[in-house]
């Protein structure tokens, strides 16, 4: 096995899983100056709805095809996000809109365990057993062989789960830039970034744009969360915390605020996060292996904020007033 290009196609799938998530995080900042740690907590909330509406709809249509009931899980789950990231907006954060910055940071961190209490409630604590939809058998790729001669059969696999994963996060980046970029609700959020009062002032409602956003980040968190589980086949009222944390990570790494600098990061960030997991876990026998690679995205995380704060594709901005 090509243990590197191995570890770069698994980082591709995580970075876009994280990249995703990392919209969500950049959109609501670059409109609100909010950071919503209470984001992970939707992606969690996703991949629990899909859960129940897969094991709800085979239990009635025990013949359903794999795909089907996948996309069943996806549409219950994004509406389901939607609305509770719209629910989270008006009543958490819009009454602090106008508050100290502390409060509505504090408001986030009260929401996310609220959210995760819940759903421990609703889903028990144990951790569930995600239905297998899509097909998972590995899909053998050759690589060039470095010395054909001696390494003879260097090889990658990838299942159609990681495929699909890759494409659709792909599609779903590409649908939000035409959003943010050519349409009217874009131009109503780039307004309303740059000045809220003045966009009010030409007819633009700011706590419907803003609200929009939520809404926005909320269905690609959904869509995420159904990926997760899908692919790692566990569902689990605390999945959400840790790629959340992760994702807010990319969304720094690449520039907070920056549409393609949560994209980059996140990326960026899968994949060094797999080469620390698996190359360099090789290298140093285990010892950096799976279980240590949350060092490397902080690491990582550490190492911008240190060269550049502003991060990979942010610009130096003032404070806003």
């Amino acid at each position: 096995m090509d243990i590197f290009a191995q570890q770069i196609i698994n980082g591709l799938v995580l970075g876009s899983i994280y990249a995703l998530v990392a919209l969500g995080y950049t959109m609501v900042y670059g409109v609100l100056g909010l950071i919503n740690f209470a984001h992970g907590e939707v992606v969690m909330v996703g991949a629990m709805v899909a859960f129940s509406a897969i094991t709800f709809f085979m239990g009635v249509f025990p013949e359903t095809p794999g795909w089907i009931l996948f996309l069943v899980g996806v549409m219950c789950a994004v509406p389901v996000c939607m609305l509770t990231s719209f629910t989270i907006e008006r009543f958490a954060y819009r009454p602090l809109r106008n508050a100290p910055r502390l409060a509505p940071l504090i408001s986030a961190i009260g929401v996310s365990i609220i959210l995760q209490t819940l759903a421990m409630i609703i889903w028990g604590r144990n951790y569930l057993i995600f239905p297998t939809t899509l097909p998972t058998d590995p899909i053998i790729l050759h690589t060039f062989a470095a010395n054909p001669e001696v390494d003879y059969e260097r090889t990658v696999s990838i299942t159609p789960v990681q495929i699909l994963i890759v494409c659709v996060s792909a599609a779903l980046m590409f649908a939000l830039t035409y959003t943010v970029n050519k349409t009217r609700l874009g131009k109503a959020m780039r307004a309303t970034s740059e000045n809220t009062q003045i966009a009010s002032l030409m007819g633009i409602n700011p706590n419907t744009v803003i609200a929009a956003t939520f809404v926005i980040g909320a269905a690609l968190a959904g869509v995420a969360g159904v990926m997760v589980a899908t692919n790692y086949s566990v569902a689990h009222f605390y999945m959400g915390f840790l790629p959340g944390l992760k994702a807010f990570t990319a969304a720094v790494l690449g520039g907070i605020g920056n549409i393609y600098g949560a994209m980059l990061g996140g990326l960026v960030l899968g994949i060094v996060e797999s080469l620390g997991a698996g190359y360099l876990g090789q290298l140093t026998g285990g010892f950096l292996g799976s279980h240590y690679q949350d060092i490397f995205a902080f690491a990582v995380l550490i190492l911008v904020l240190t060269l550049r704060p502003s991060g990979l594709l942010g610009e130096k901005v003032s404070d806003r007033a």
